[in-house]
């Protein structure tokens, strides 16, 4: 029952955090969409950068790409808080029904980790070369947040047996 509890308590613990992110996004809107804008635009990469082709300069698309990022830790948010729900209230049912449960809070913890990973690392860090820029690389928090999903993940994901198996 503890590991059951305790798989509920990390999914939820993501789902907060996603939420929290994506609302504080919306609240200080200008904050980290300097960071975006920034990234895209890729003025702060190392200079004579042969790979300038791939900048986005164009404010509208800069918005696009911000309110997308947005949305997206909204969704992965309900997914985990809607996928820990389901997996609290599956806890003591027999473990084919609480294997069954787990099904929103593994796609919300797997897009959280594609928002963080392929997003932020690859996007962000290899195909606008982020990972250049002293002020504007958010890998190494990116890197934090998929590795937490993706621990996760891996956790709840491993199947769980009767007590009596």
């Amino acid at each position: 029952m503890s590991t059951r509890v305790s798989k509920s308590v990390l999914t939820l613990a993501l789902g907060i955090f996603a939420l929290l992110v994506g609302v504080d996004n919306i609240i200080d809107y200008e904050t980290n969409f300097a960071f975006v804008q920034h990234v895209l635009s890729m003025d702060t990469t190392f200079p004579g950068n042969k790979l300038m082709w791939r900048a986005i300069t164009l404010g509208w698309a800069h918005h696009a790409a911000y309110a997308g990022i947005i949305a997206a830790e909204l969704a992965v948010g309900i997914l985990c808080v809607a996928g820990a729900w389901r997996l609290f209230a599956a806890r003591a049912r027999p473990a084919a029904y609480f294997n069954e449960a787990k099904a929103l809070a593994v796609v919300g913890m797997a897009a959280g980790f594609g928002l963080y990973f392929f997003g932020f690392l690859v996007i962000g860090g290899e195909w606008f070369q982020m990972w250049q820029s002293a002020t504007w690389n958010g890998q190494e928090a990116a890197f934090r947040f998929a590795s937490l999903f993706g621990l996760v993940l891996i956790f709840v994901a491993i199947e769980d047996l009767d007590s009596s198996s």
